[in-house]
């Protein structure tokens, strides 16, 4: 019995004495061996993390103009259990597919939608439709919620939540949309700057981290970690606003008078090669890039498409053959044909003009004049050499994305014989082009393309500018200085000049007209070109050079002088006067006199209003002021500019958005173009002489002046009206429009220009 006593208590002391092993051992394996584990998983438990998103960097045009920005946006979002458990299933499904355009049938969808568990959802969001919609849309939603609330007094809650977020927002619309690029729904940038400045305009996220306790309230002195978040960094484009339009807007009437593939136009500074505008047609809206537009609709011709450039080439064995010493423009020879490398060379009139000088062969842009200039002249290797220099067959380094370096493969002979009038194995981008252009512009820089001025941390204030940066010297500034008065009679020349379509009244402008024809199928056929005009003005001292590229107009016969030329005027002529450049007083050929030194405009920015005035005053200079405030917001032109003859400076109290547009009848366009400049207000003006005739109108949400302009009316011009109107005529006859041009406005491009033969 004792025995069995012992036994028991034994066995019994043994199970206790295993259970507290074993549970010393649980403990020691939990809070010694995996003490890190737990311990992470206790902070789970009690603590809470929130994110605090950055906000992305604005983008803005050189002058402070916002094209991209972050603005407020809405989520629309369901809650399926709660809407059928209130019966308003069938009334959301109606009234949210009206406000938003979803289809009936997914949104009814989406109120039935349930889990696995066969239990309705608590919480669905309505996309595309409903994802990150503007105010004006969510205040429809905000109000038809209101209404249901009203008309259901028993419902508390209608199932329906709007959820704030930050969406892209593009104020200009579609203006420099391929230039900008956009984000998408999911604010991932897809294309241009938005992308490739991505990692710069996103900045980074912060976070605040604290503890809580078991019901989810925050403890009051518990450690917290707070990581602000570090917005994205703010680019300033070299862009111009009113540039930009002025492009766009000539395009727009080109594009649907043409009415081509596609067409490209890029205006830029030769001096410093800071892009001013580029625009591409057709063209989208980055504020709704998936409404209805095709695929091509996004592409960056400017950049990204090469294509064989044809005649606007011919400046690259031009400039090389002056810098050789090659070049004699009273040299003659046969124009016409010439048989070289086993194939014949036509220009565009087969029969040539007999035996001309070099200098109207470049006038005629004829085939056989750039042939004998760049093949037998300076010879296959100083011609590739040439355009090597020239930047062709390379990127420019320009920051957006998806440029394209081209291609200079030439082979056998014949390659070379036709690169030297733009054929051949080459191929070239828009931007290659107006480089190209420009080397000649400014003194033979090769420069590289930028379109980012500036970069600014928003954190710390700091900002980073782009400098000008020369790549080589292609060409001595007097070889340059040569080339741009051969280019310039190209343009000044009305009766055999092939750029006489794109001369301009008053401003001296150098260029070159192109016109590519396309191969189908291996064979060159006119029915298929690529027009174009490359050019810059004043000749004297460049202020814009221009490309103007037009792929396929519908009529085959047009070249690059009748179809791009005038393309080119329009646009030229608007930035020059937008610019405050003087018109000349003969044409072109002599400066208009003025005061060699003029007087400064001192520094008035936050002076009273009366003590600027004194301050002008005393130095003799004329003003005018805008605006009703007591102290010098801005004024124009800037502290430093020397004055021209007559020129006012413009003192603004006010912010230029903000003022009242002025009564600007009577007003030279110089004049008038001017201060609507001081005012950031884009304008395009219709006739010549003085404004008679002013509208505001609104132009991609955007205010915008349309001018009428006429002549001062005399009894000396009265007397010469019918014979005038006779002139008008004749001109109009002979190329006023694209349809009715003379085709000697071709640039001597022809059939059996091509490669083929």
């Amino acid at each position: 019995m004792i025995k069995r006593i012992r036994l028991r208590t034994l066995l019994i002391g043994g199970c206790a004495t295993l259970f507290f092993a074993v549970l010393i051992g649980r403990v020691f394996w939990l809070q010694i061996v995996q003490e890190d584990f737990w311990q992470a998983h206790a902070e789970e438990l009690w603590s809470t993390k929130k994110d605090l998103p950055a906000a992305r960097g604005t983008i803005t045009d050189r002058k402070g103009d916002v094209l991209a920005m972050d603005a407020p946006a809405y989520t629309v979002a369901i809650n399926p259990k709660t809407i059928h458990a209130s019966g308003l299933e069938n009334e959301v499904t109606e009234g949210l597919s009206r406000i938003l355009g979803k289809d009936e049938q997914e949104m009814r969808d989406l109120v039935n939608a349930k889990t696995k568990d066969g239990e309705y959802y608590t919480h669905r969001e309505v996309r595309n439709e409903g994802l990150k919609i503007d105010q004006e849309l969510s205040d429809q939603v905000e109000a038809f919620r209101n209404k249901l609330l009203q008309e259901h007094e028993k419902v508390e809650d209608t199932g329906i939540y709007l959820m704030k977020e930050q969406k892209r927002y593009y104020p200009k619309n579609s203006l420099a949309a391929h230039i900008l690029g956009y984000t998408d729904r999911d604010g991932n940038a897809v294309s241009g700057l938005e992308a490739s400045y991505d990692e710069k305009l996103k900045g980074e996220d912060g976070y605040i981290e604290y503890k809580r306790d078991g019901r989810g309230i925050e403890i009051p002195k518990a450690s917290e970690i707070y990581q602000p978040a570090k917005n994205g960094q703010n680019l300033q484009l070299t862009i111009d606003n009113t540039i930009q339009h002025y492009i766009e807007q000539a395009m727009k009437e080109a594009y649907n008078e043409l009415q081509p593939i596609s067409m490209t136009v890029i205006a830029a500074d030769p001096n410093t090669m800071e892009i001013l505008g580029m625009a591409n047609m057709p063209t989208y809206n980055p504020n709704e890039y998936w409404a209805g537009v095709e695929q091509r609709n996004f592409y960056n011709h400017a950049i990204s498409s090469v294509y064989e450039p044809g005649s606007t080439f011919k400046i690259v064995p031009l400039a090389g053959a002056v810098q050789e010493g090659l070049f004699n423009p009273e040299d003659r020879y046969m124009s016409g044909s010439i048989h070289i490398a086993g194939r014949t060379v036509s220009d565009i009139k087969e029969s040539g003009w007999g035996p001309i000088t070099y200098l109207e062969g470049v006038k005629r842009s004829s085939n056989v004049a750039f042939v004998k200039l760049g093949y037998e002249k300076l010879g296959p290797e100083r011609l590739k050499t040439y355009v090597d220099n020239f930047g062709f067959g390379q990127k420019t380094g320009i920051e957006l994305p998806g440029e394209y370096k081209g291609t200079v493969k030439p082979e056998q002979q014949a390659d070379f014989a036709v690169m030297s009038y733009g054929h051949g194995k080459l191929l070239v981008t828009p931007l290659q082009q107006i480089v190209a252009i420009s080397a000649i512009a400014n003194g033979g820089k090769l420069m590289e393309p930028h379109i980012v001025k500036s970069m600014t941390d928003p954190q710390t204030g700091e900002t980073v500018k782009t400098e000008p940066k020369v790549v080589r010297q292609v060409i001595t500034p007097e070889t340059a200085k040569e080339v741009g008065s051969y280019l310039e009679q190209v343009v000044s020349d009305r009766t055999i000049g092939t750029g006489k379509h794109a001369y301009i009244e008053g401003y001296r402008v150098a260029g070159k007209t192109g016109t590519a024809v396309k191969p189908v199928n291996g064979e060159y056929t006119k029915l298929k070109q690529v027009v174009s005009f490359v050019g810059y003005a004043p000749v004297d001292d460049p202020k814009v050079a221009l490309l103007v590229l037009i792929d396929e107009p519908k009529d085959p016969d047009l070249g690059g002088g009748t179809a791009a030329g005038p393309v080119f005027k329009k646009i030229m002529n608007q930035i020059l006067q937008y610019m405050g450049v003087p018109k000349t007083s003969d044409s072109g050929a002599e400066k208009t006199k003025q005061a060699a030194n003029g007087p400064k405009v001192p520094e008035m920015s936050k002076l009273p209003v009366q003590e600027a005035k004194n301050k002008l005053a005393a130095q003799g200079i004329s003003y005018v002021t805008l605006g009703s405030g007591s102290e010098i917001i801005s004024h124009f032109p800037k502290a430093g500019s020397v004055l021209k003859s007559g020129q006012f400076v413009y003192l603004l109290t006010e912010n230029g958005a903000d003022m009242k547009i002025p009564n600007l009848k009577g007003k030279s366009l110089r004049d008038a173009m001017e201060l609507l400049a001081v005012l950031q207000v884009p304008a395009t003006a219709a006739g010549e002489g003085y404004v008679v005739a002013q509208k505001v109108v609104e132009t991609n949400g955007a205010r915008a002046v349309e001018l009428t302009l006429e002549p001062p009316v005399t009894e000396e011009a009265a007397k010469g009206e019918a014979a005038a109107g006779s002139e008008a005529a004749d001109g109009e006859a002979s190329g006023g429009s694209a349809a009715g041009a003379d085709k000697s406005g071709n640039d001597g491009q022809s059939g059996s220009g091509g490669p083929s033969g």
